[in-house]
Order: C-alpha cells, then structure tokens, then sequence
C-alpha cells in the first residue's frame, strides 16, 4: 500500500512568547550569535559596534554555530546565559 503525503496542507498554530525586552542596553554584555551564512560574522560584528557607541553596550561575544540549519547547540545557549545579557542571532545571508 502506498501513502500519499500532501506538502501544501498547513501546519498546526504554535503559540509564541518573546523575551521579555531590557529597559536599557547601557552596559549590558551582549552575545551575538552567528548562522554561518556568508557575511552574517562581519553583519554581527557591525551591529555590535553600534550598539556600544549608540546605545552603550558594555561588551560583545560572538558564537557561531556548528551551521545554520540545526539550532545552537545547548551548552552554548548555557555559556550565553551565564556570561551575556542580551543576545542577537543572525538568521540569513
């Protein structure tokens, strides 16, 4: 017997919930995160910088992932955790 698999049927709603925003960036350790996509390390890199002269940013780290179609792996999501407070991820090219 053979099963038929239809790719255009929608996928079930997911409910999301964002975290919570800082009230400021003044100071605050911040991880940037990078997908491997070409350039997304120097785009990360740049946002950083303007984040500290713009906005006071105390200081920046940058990750990068094992490659941009699986998620960060867990025991970097507990180092961000531990030594940054706010985190951006590069998603594209």
């Amino acid at each position: 017997m053979t099963e038929l698999l239809d790719p255009t049927a929608e996928g079930a709603p997911q409910a999301l919930s964002y975290a919570p925003r800082v009230a400021s960036l003044t100071g605050k350790r911040l991880a940037l995160v990078d997908n491997t996509k070409f350039n997304s390390d120097r785009l990360l890199q740049k946002i950083g910088d303007i984040l500290r002269s713009q906005h006071g940013v105390g200081e920046t780290h940058l990750w990068r992932k094992q490659t941009a179609s699986v998620p960060i792996d867990e025991a970097t999501i507990a180092e961000i955790r531990k030594t940054c407070d706010v985190m951006i991820a590069g998603i594209g090219d």
